[in-house]
């Protein structure tokens, strides 16, 4: 009979702990998908004016409708811990493929603009949403800097930078282009200028923002590569092709820089993975 038993107790011990094993797999990856984690960065800009050396940035990004603590209780207080001259929301805001919570733009807003001057720009979620102009009307009610294919100027220790911010490609079909946007800021600023530009999707870095002349880019939508594996920019972009690049961090191409946040959110059902909410600061440098 005790010879048995043995096998049994060995299964028995095996499924115990593979019980607990799924267990603690399960906590790690709730943890790694709620606990924000702050992450800061230094932008070495070559002709940055000399006013705006030092200054501080959050960029937020893809936060898909997700409440992080009540009413983003614990996003709001992370984000003001960082003392940020300015706050960058560059799309995503809600999600497609979940239920967006009864005043979940407007508390959001209205909170990020107490802490800090805050610019949104739309993402492809919104416009898959709909109502994009009552959701613009909203955010601007609340205290948000809209920027809708428009640009303007900020002022820091007698120095001016352009802001511009263009709208997700999702957008309406005769929407003013990214390079007529660069052309009137150009205009109105000098070829000179030195410029900052608010665009979605990481992925039109490369081939298209790089182009137009802005010396910063920010933008989001890659999610870090949804998992982050060592050695890699991430395992699977948004639209899911296999080791995608530009998902999270600085890079530069075409005498243009650009920065993509993590993110913050998932879309649908998704997850993410060695890969935490990202509240980034970005400190502007001249180099």
């Amino acid at each position: 009979m005790e010879r048995r038993s043995k096998p049994r107790r060995r299964r028995g011990r095996g499924l115990l702990f593979l019980l607990v094993f799924a267990a603690l797999t399960g906590l790690y990856v709730r943890w790694d998908n709620t606990a924000l984690q702050v992450s800061s960065f230094s932008a070495a800009l070559r002709d940055l004016p000399p006013g705006f050396d030092g200054c501080r940035a959050v960029v937020l990004g893809d936060l898909h409708s997700t409440w992080f603590g009540g009413k983003n209780g614990k996003l709001l207080e992370a984000v003001k811990a960082q003392e940020p001259e300015y706050i960058f929301l560059v799309g995503d805001l809600l999600d497609a493929f979940r239920d967006v919570p009864e005043g979940y733009a407007e508390e959001t807003a209205a909170g990020l603009a107490g802490i800090a001057p805050t610019y949104y720009v739309t993402g492809n979620h919104e416009w898959a949403v709909g109502d994009v102009p009552e959701l613009k009307k909203a955010l601007e009610a609340r205290g948000v800097t809209v920027l809708s294919n428009e640009f303007l100027a900020l002022e820091r220790n007698g120095d001016t930078a352009v802001l511009a911010g263009i709208d997700d490609p999702n957008g309406y079909a005769d929407q003013k282009s990214p390079e007529a946007v660069a052309e009137e800021v150009r205009a109105a600023y000098g070829e000179n200028a030195f410029w900052m530009l608010l665009a979605h999707r990481n992925d039109h870095f490369p081939e298209q923002y790089s182009l137009l002349g802005a010396d910063l880019v920010l933008s989001g939508h890659g999610h870090g590569g949804v998992i982050r594996l060592p050695f890699t920019d991430g395992l699977v972009s948004t639209d899911r092709s296999l080791f995608p690049s530009y998902t999270a961090g600085l890079y530069e191409k075409n005498g243009s820089t650009l920065f993509v946040t993590r993110g913050l959110g998932n879309t649908g059902p998704s997850f993410r993975l060695f890969n935490r909410p990202e509240v980034a600061v970005v400190t502007l440098r001249r180099e």
